[in-house]
């Protein structure tokens, strides 16, 4: 058993309306893994919160004024704090979804998911797993698919160890589970995650999720 499953998943919780952040706290607060540590109505307030606080994941609407949750994640990734982020909203677009997914966020899922999903998720993403809903994935999929998009992986640079991982990766897995199912410990699977993000040019599991997707190395079914 290791201290993250001794302690709640400290939650800070960003979103402009009171009534929202109100409902996530009595919703979130039912379950015995998981504790509110505080609350932000804006970006800089999230800021903030989140060096005082140190929470193990921040959620955060995206939909606060235009970009201001994709702009608040870009600065929390510069401040290498620990915390995980999954974004909230209700906004499907494409190229804000890949800009969250770039800013650094682990997770992207609709304001309307049920209470017990979303718990789900949040555990998923405390663990280092990536989590979002399939079609929120193929629209940030159909935007990494442009012409636009420096395409740095055509060589296809893994060796076959490091495309087993990243399938695993792809299929929700954390290092953990990955360790047991391949028969090594968790820092020889840490190191090959290393160096595949190193190799294909990405900064997050996320991404290299949807790395594995648009390559057919793993499906969303």
């Amino acid at each position: 058993m290791n201290n993250s499953s001794l302690r709640p998943i400290r939650l800070l919780v960003v979103d402009n309306h009171e009534i929202f952040r109100i409902g996530l706290r009595e919703s979130l607060s039912k379950h015995a893994d998981m504790s509110i540590v505080g609350e932000a109505s804006n970006g800089n307030d999230a800021l903030a919160q989140a060096k005082l606080l140190t929470p193990d994941v921040i959620l955060m609407n995206i939909s606060m004024p235009v970009m201001d949750g994709v702009q608040t994640s870009q600065e929390l990734k510069k401040l290498n704090l620990s915390s995980r982020i999954i974004i909230l909203t209700n906004n499907t677009s494409g190229d804000i979804v890949f800009s969250a997914i770039k800013s650094g966020a682990m997770g992207y899922l609709l304001k309307d998911i049920a209470a017990e999903e979303l718990a789900q998720y949040i555990r998923k993403v405390n663990q280092g797993e990536p989590a979002f809903t399939p079609s929120i994935a193929l629209e940030a999929l159909s935007i990494i698919a442009t012409p636009g998009e420096p395409k740095h992986v055509e060589s296809h640079p893994l060796t076959p160890r490091e495309v087993e991982i990243l399938q695993l990766v792809a299929e929700g897995k954390g290092n953990k589970t990955i360790a047991t199912e391949l028969t090594v410990s968790e820092a020889t699977v840490s190191t090959h995650m290393n160096n595949i993000l190193t190799k294909l040019h990405l900064s997050n599991r996320v991404q290299a999720t949807l790395y594995a997707l648009r390559k057919g190395l793993s499906t969303l079914t």
